[in-house]
């Protein structure tokens, strides 16, 4: 294939994790797995074989060892059975490498302005240890809900494995969130106590979040108990009791004679965590995850498809507020090294997050595909940049566009560029890199391990080679155990198993070829439909983002004359004028480089593109600020100010 950019060498693959765990299925009796499809199709035919074995291989910990990994239909992608008669905790999994070596430095935070602070396995431990004692105090049990609104810190680390630790669910949201935001988020789970930064910095700025804090706290009671503001000397009037974080521990500490963690150990599908979707349509649903499928996917992940181990050195650019998050943290497990950046990736200029990779020797660096899109556009000096320690580079948030690979292998030959692809639904991938394939320009290298995900037509046929509705087959450990308030699961079966009976119908477009790469063409939801022909958004987005003061685009289906026509909204660089000129280079490049069927009608200059907090372009969003309709929960987006310029757009059309 001419499109491949990169491929393992036989070093790199030997010494992988996904090798070492085929070596040991080989000594237990499988066959020998010679390639990547052949391990993938044996996995997704025996699921309990293929499970139980994993996590023999990684070492995971439960009360009792497990002797079935699965015991339900494993074709109907609704089914649990997971583990029965386990008991586990995920915490206790995350500190093993802390407990066990507590010297050793096992995470270092970074701020915006550069202060770092290193974190070793026994700090750690120790702080854990106090907070799930303080905790407990505070009447805190299995079960209960703990919530951050908290920087990417040690605090929030900290406080998410005590919660876990002792059984309660934990849920977090950065403090960029308004407090309409915050609250229709944790206003839904009724939660016992609020850990908050009364600060926090972005982009050079400090802003102060007393004000949110105090309508979040005043709309929590009278179920709220407490309060814990992290900085100290902090006045805040609220209606529950208040403990500084330092008093906090303080009082932990006291109280925890042996310095010991009491785990709470539960069965596989416990609450862990509660984690919410973008809410640009409404109010956001709250996603319940379990301690077992969570803990068991994030293993597989994270040590066989992106390779971390005792010796790596991991980063992903992230906020409390996505699942990423919940990931890096997850990474504990492997003993990589964390490094927890808590700014703005692009301050105090686009190479930032290059930085930290000489600063930290990162080996594995994680961001979104905005990012990496902004750098290539920017063409940012990346000749002066020292990379020689990154071995894979991870990608998600949005499809990462051919040029952005070209890109990256122009100035990072070396790396395994790790394109991802999967949600919050599921906290975790459907499709990712693995180290036994090759990469191609523009696509995923493949769905994951155990997961039976195929591109669905219009009639529920599987298709290979062209367009269709991302479907998964087979039960995954990280499909939510519920919906929180569903007690029926009636909304959770109509938002993924409503389709297809049995079914996991996931709402991106994608394309699988037939070594398994795979290409997302965005949301399902926002395909457009000019003329009843199916195009993908990305389709355009790759096309438009290739034409020289372009910076960012939007695209989206207008009705209009009882058809779809397509409306495109471009974002340019400073110095770029928009004109007819423009316009009719951007259509004959989409003409000439998809189809004449991908050319929008309309094509309009906004001063910025409407995301999500967590990165995520709001097509449906735009469309209702397009014809008028209304916008819910506009606390969910980054910059909703932008919908208001989009909604006066029309009647001014610079060409028809």
């Amino acid at each position: 294939m001419d499109d491949v950019l990169w491929t393992p060498d036989e070093r790199y693959r030997r010494q992988s994790n996904m090798q070492l765990f085929c070596d040991y299925l080989v000594a237990q009796g499988y066959p020998c797995f010679g390639d990547y499809p052949s391990l993938h199709q044996w996995s997704i035919r025996n699921l309990n074989d293929f499970w139980l074995q994993f996590w023999r291989f990684s070492g995971l910990k439960a009360l009792t060892e497990p002797t079935v990994g699965f015991s339900g239909d494993s074709e109907n992608a609704e089914q649990r059975g997971w583990f029965p008669n386990i008991s586990l905790n995920y915490a206790e999994n995350l500190l093993r490498f802390a407990n066990a070596e507590p010297d050793r430095i096992i995470a270092v935070t970074v701020n915006e302005q550069g202060v770092t602070r290193e974190i070793t396995g026994g700090w750690l431990y120790q702080q854990v240890a106090a907070v799930a004692v303080a905790l407990r105090t505070l009447g805190v049990a299995p079960g209960d809900r703990v919530v951050g609104y908290l920087n990417h810190s040690q605090e929030a680390l900290v406080v998410m494995l005590a919660t876990t630790a002792i059984g309660a669910v934990w849920s977090s949201a950065s403090p960029d969130f308004g407090a309409a935001g915050i609250i229709d988020r944790f206003g839904q789970i009724s939660p016992k106590v609020v850990f908050a930064n009364t600060r926090y910095r972005y982009g050079g700025k400090e802003y102060d979040r007393r004000q949110e804090i105090k309508e979040l706290v005043d709309a929590l009671s009278p179920s709220l108990s407490c309060l814990i503001p992290i900085e100290s000397g902090i006045s805040i009037d609220t209606p529950c009791q208040s403990l500084s974080w330092k008093q906090f521990v303080q009082q932990g500490m006291q109280a925890n004679n042996d310095g010991k963690i009491d785990y709470f150990y539960g069965p596989f599908d416990h609450p862990l965590f509660i984690l919410f979707s973008s809410g640009t349509t409404g109010k956001p649903k709250c996603i319940v995850h379990g301690s077992g499928g969570t803990l068991l996917q994030h293993a597989k992940e994270l040590l066989l498809h992106t390779n971390l181990t005792m010796d790596s050195v991991f980063s992903y650019f992230t906020t409390t507020g996505w699942m990423m998050w919940n990931w890096q943290a997850s990474a504990l497990l492997t003993g990589a090294k964390l490094i927890m950046f808590d700014g703005h990736p692009g301050y105090p200029d686009t190479t930032r997050l290059w930085r930290l990779i000489e600063q930290f020797d990162i080996s594995h660096l994680g961001t979104s595909a905005k990012y990496i899109s902004s750098c290539r556009i920017q063409n940012i000096p990346m000749a002066s940049m020292r990379m020689k320690s990154l071995q894979v580079l991870l990608s998600t948030g949005s499809p990462l566009q051919p040029e952005d690979f070209d890109w990256v292998y122009q100035h990072m030959p070396q790396v395994h560029l790790a394109s991802i692809s999967g949600g919050t639904d599921i906290v975790s991938c459907f499709v990712l890199g693995n180290p036994f394939s090759p990469v191609r320009r523009g696509r995923i290298q493949g769905p994951g391990l155990a997961m039976n995900v195929q591109a669905y037509d219009e009639y529920g046929n599987a298709v290979i080679g062209q367009k269709g509705e991302l479907v998964c087959l087979n039960p995954v450990p990280s499909m939510p155990v519920c919906f929180w308030n569903d007690k029926h699961h009636n909304r959770y079966r109509e938002c993924y198993f409503n389709r297809y009976p049995g079914v996991w119908v996931h709402g991106d477009y994608v394309e699988f070829d037939q070594d398994g790469s795979a290409i997302i063409h965005g949301r399902s939801d926002t395909t457009l439909n000019p003329g009843g022909i199916r195009i993908g958004t990305a389709e355009i987005y790759r096309q438009v983002e290739t034409i020289a003061g372009v910076l960012d685009s939007l695209v989206v289906g207008m009705p209009e004359a009882g058809d779809t026509v397509i409306v495109l909204m471009v974002k340019l660089t400073a110095e770029t004028v928009f004109t007819v000129e423009l316009v009719e280079n951007i259509k004959s490049t989409i003409r000439r480089c998809a189809s004449p069927r991908h050319v929008p009608k309309y094509v309009f200059q906004i001063s910025d593109i409407p995301y999500t907090r967590s990165g995520k372009k709001v097509e449906l969003a735009a469309l209702n600020a397009l014809t008028g309709r209304s916008i819910e929960n506009q606390s969910a987006l980054a910059n909703p100010e932008v919908l208001d310029e989009i909604a006066r757009l029309f009647p001014s059309v610079p060409e028809k």
